[in-house]
């Protein structure tokens, strides 16, 4: 006689199947936000799946679930592809993340404690040094980290939950700022700015810093 599934273990193999479509979305939504992919990029299943090392059936579920969210596309005969903001949407998000990123930074700068601090400025001197080689990669990880824990100081999770949205628009386009040399010279400056005015226990220059930071890197995106 075969062996019969306990109704237990159906269970704990639907929580395992949701546990690993919930991985799944979370790492998509992260590469999505850091720019490993372009705007118009197809992303097919079966290659974000061997990427992963797990099956196409949770990879399908995570790209329909950011696709519900509005970070993907689905286009009819092409599959999921990232979407390619129009100058004015551009324009629009540059503007809403300058306007909440500036006030999570006020906000953030006013609560950090002295190993926060101190993790950002190790964070601010990474960046520094990718730029030098030219990496891409470590340098937007590092910039994530260095905003991440700058905004979440703030204490207002639906001030951060708007921002991470927003970052999911923009991430397919960051990598671009590395197309070309000149924006290498000026990236990290702002992050140099924060911590200056972090010292200074200057909250609104904290503000302006990244509000400048936003500000430069989009009129190099800009051009492209």
């Amino acid at each position: 006689m075969g062996s019969q599934r306990t109704a237990g273990q159906a269970v704990d193999d639907i929580a395992v199947t949701t546990t690993q479509q919930d991985t799944v979305y979370q790492t998509l939504r992260q590469w999505i936000t850091v720019g490993r992919f372009l705007p118009g990029e197809r992303l097919k299943i079966r290659n974000v799946a061997a990427d992963l090392g797990v099956g196409q059936m949770p990879v399908r579920a995570a790209l329909q679930r950011l696709a519900a969210e509005g970070a993907l596309l689905n286009v009819p005969n092409a599959g999921v592809t990232l979407p390619v903001l129009s100058t004015p949407e551009f324009d629009d998000l540059l503007q809403m993340r300058m306007l909440l990123e500036g006030e999570a930074a006020e906000r953030g700068s006013l609560r950090l404690d002295a190993a926060q601090t101190a993790t950002l400025r190790a964070l601010c001197e990474r960046m520094a040094q990718a730029l030098e080689k030219g990496d891409a990669t470590d340098y937007l990880a590092a910039n994530e980290d260095f905003h991440v824990l700058l905004y979440r100081a703030a204490g207002s999770p639906l001030l951060f939950e708007l921002i991470d949205k927003l970052w999911l628009k923009a991430g397919p386009i960051s990598n671009q700022l590395f197309d070309t040399p000149e924006p290498l010279a000026c990236l990290n400056d702002a992050h140099s700015d924060v911590m200056r005015a972090l010292e200074r226990r200057d909250s609104a220059a904290v503000r302006r810093a990244i509000e400048r930071d936003i500000f430069v890197a989009g009129q190099f995106l800009r051009r492209k």
